[in-house]
């Protein structure tokens, strides 16, 4: 099955406090003093079999939230978001790893928290080793980890899923250079086989290892562009973006859609 990702005005807002401290909608309901803010507003999109997209724009524009939507961690509190493949997603150096436990300790609950059987997880230990290139590192506590260690063993774990669509927040950025090589390598296998890689990140340059072409999210809307390495500069607000061609502009604080 080839993967494809389909987003359909979708937005997601959260609650805040008077404090500016995330609430729950429980929370929010009982305070009933609670700010609601769109993290992301009528976006849409499609993604197709064998694309490779680079989330670039300022900090703050909703790269992560977009990511966390399309893995679901979040769910979209308008519109929809149809993701078709099985989602591998690598969202932080430290999603999920307990500092305590020794790298095989996580490996084994990254993969449950996966859907890995445990039988599987502990027949493919020996390979996962080799591939993060942990070695004899993997029974050292992961709080002796740099983040460099830290990021090879979450991708590890991943690959052991086989992801279609592989969903990377800027921890690419954290990796060596032998290992990025090895992941750019990773995208393109997925690619070719009819899946999707999505990575967000601030190295324009390492993201156009990974995809051939960007998403520029910005305030004003978004756009997709073909040259990855140049694909957001900072805009001034009376100047219009630069790069690719805007879809369906939008109003100021409101997403446009963008279908490839």
């Amino acid at each position: 099955m080839t993967a494809q990702i389909v987003v359909s005005d979708a937005g997601v807002r959260f609650s805040l406090d008077r404090q500016q401290r995330p609430a729950t909608p429980t929370l929010a309901r009982i305070r009933r003093r609670c700010t609601t803010i769109w993290g992301l507003r009528g976006l849409s999109f499609t993604i197709e079999p064998g694309a490779g997209v680079g989330l670039m724009g300022a900090n703050g524009v909703g790269k992560t939230t977009l990511l966390r939507l399309l893995a679901g961690v979040f769910v979209p509190d308008e519109g929809r978001i149809a993701v078709r493949g099985r989602i591998g997603s690598l969202l932080s150096v430290d999603g999920g790893l307990m500092a305590p436990l020794t790298g095989r300790e996580n490996a084994m609950l990254l993969g449950a928290l996966a859907g890995l059987s445990r039988e599987r997880m502990r027949a493919a230990l020996p390979a996962l080793a080799d591939r993060s290139g942990l070695g004899r590192a993997l029974d050292r506590p992961v709080s002796t980890y740099s983040q460099g260690m830290r990021a090879r063993l979450g991708f590890a774990v991943i690959e052991q899923t086989d992801p279609q669509v592989l969903l990377l927040d800027e921890v690419h950025e954290a990796l060596d250079e032998d290992f990025r090589h090895e992941l750019a390598a990773r995208a393109a296998e997925i690619r070719g086989r009819g899946g999707i890689v999505v990575a967000a990140g601030h190295d324009h340059r390492e993201l156009a290892r990974l995809c051939d072409r960007a998403l520029v999210l910005e305030r004003e809307g978004v756009r997709w562009c073909e040259d990855v390495e140049h694909a957001w500069q900072p805009q001034s607000e009376d100047s219009e973006p630069s790069g690719g061609p805007v879809a369906r502009r939008a109003g100021r604080g409101r997403w446009a859609g963008a279908r490839r």
